[in-house]
């Protein structure tokens, strides 16, 4: 766990910066020397120069040059929404000189969150349980389900829950409906916790960058429908789970966080959804955590994780 400085007071402020942009000689000296000017003291620092980039496209699947830096930082600062304004417009000077994307958040504020779940309740379960024990760093603040199997576990967590029914006819007014609850919890992040329906395209860009599903193999095997199912057929002797982005593509999004297992040939395909029930719940919940924490930047079809 960080701990604070011994050079600052206990009240004082704490934050994160997350922020990626070109690779530039000096760069590290300059964020620190930004910080140094308004009296922060660095806690953690996690950063990554991405020397090779996968080019994809016409004449192009090979590695090269990108030089793109990825950075992390926890610090402490001196109280006040004077220090916070300030530090906001220098790093967006920094941001117009650097070509950078950045965000600076209070260290430790949960996040509102709104799941989203059908009929299996194992990741809904487990995320419920981690917030409610204070694991994960977010504020639940709605459940929505085209089916109303959990409702009363959303309720026992009090929970608001949305009975939300998609069919082929209905899917756009259900989409709007859930672009609605979104405006008015104020959602920074929706997860998908086995949630069997297929989002469509407008939602998908709606939702760009602030939705994350957990797929029930390990990515990019096994894609669609019945994953385990797949996988026995194909004998594997690893099973695993896949926390991602949600984007257009099915199963296609950038891959945040990923778990397996160990299975054999006495396992059908009833006790490797069985089993891959811990890898889903493990997978997600990380995920969740570190998109909360700033710590995943994501890069084209990629991400970096900084932990």
């Amino acid at each position: 766990m960080d701990t604070l400085p011994a050079a600052l007071p206990p009240e004082c402020a704490q934050y994160v910066l997350t922020l990626d942009c070109p690779d530039t000689p000096g760069l590290v000296h300059r964020i620190s020397g930004v910080l140094l000017e308004h009296g922060c003291d660095i806690i953690d620092n996690r950063q990554f120069s991405d020397r090779l980039h996968l080019r994809h496209g016409p004449g192009h699947n090979h590695l090269e040059p990108d030089g793109h830096f990825f950075m992390r930082l926890h610090f402490a600062a001196p109280p006040g929404e004077e220090t916070f304004k300030a530090l906001n417009g220098r790093m967006e000077e920094l941001a117009a000189e650097f070509g950078m994307r950045w965000a600076l958040r209070e260290h430790g504020a949960r996040r509102r969150v709104l799941i989203m779940v059908s009929k299996f309740e194992h990741c809904l379960n487990d995320l419920l349980f981690r917030t409610r024990t204070g694991e994960l760093p977010v504020e639940v603040v709605a459940v929505v389900s085209n089916h109303t199997d959990h409702q009363r576990l959303a309720e026992w967590h009090g929970i608001p829950f949305h009975h939300v029914p998609v069919t082929a006819e209905t899917k756009p007014a259900a989409e709007a409906r859930l672009l609605e609850l979104v405006d008015a919890h104020d959602v920074e992040l929706v997860v998908l916790a086995r949630y069997m329906q297929v989002l469509s395209d407008e939602l998908t860009r709606r939702l760009d960058g602030r939705a994350i599903n957990i797929h029930h193999s390990f990515l990019p095997s096994f894609k669609g429908a019945k994953p385990y199912h797949q996988a026995y057929a194909r004998g594997v002797k690893t099973v695993g789970a896949t926390a991602h982005y949600v984007n257009s593509e099915l199963d296609e999004g950038p891959i945040i966080s990923q778990q397996v297992i160990e299975v054999d040939h006495a396992y059908g395909p009833e006790d490797l959804v069985a089993a891959g029930r811990d890898t889903e719940c493990k997978a997600l919940s990380n995920a969740v955590r570190w998109h909360c924490e700033g710590r995943v930047i994501v890069q084209g079809n990629r991400t970096v994780v900084l932990r």
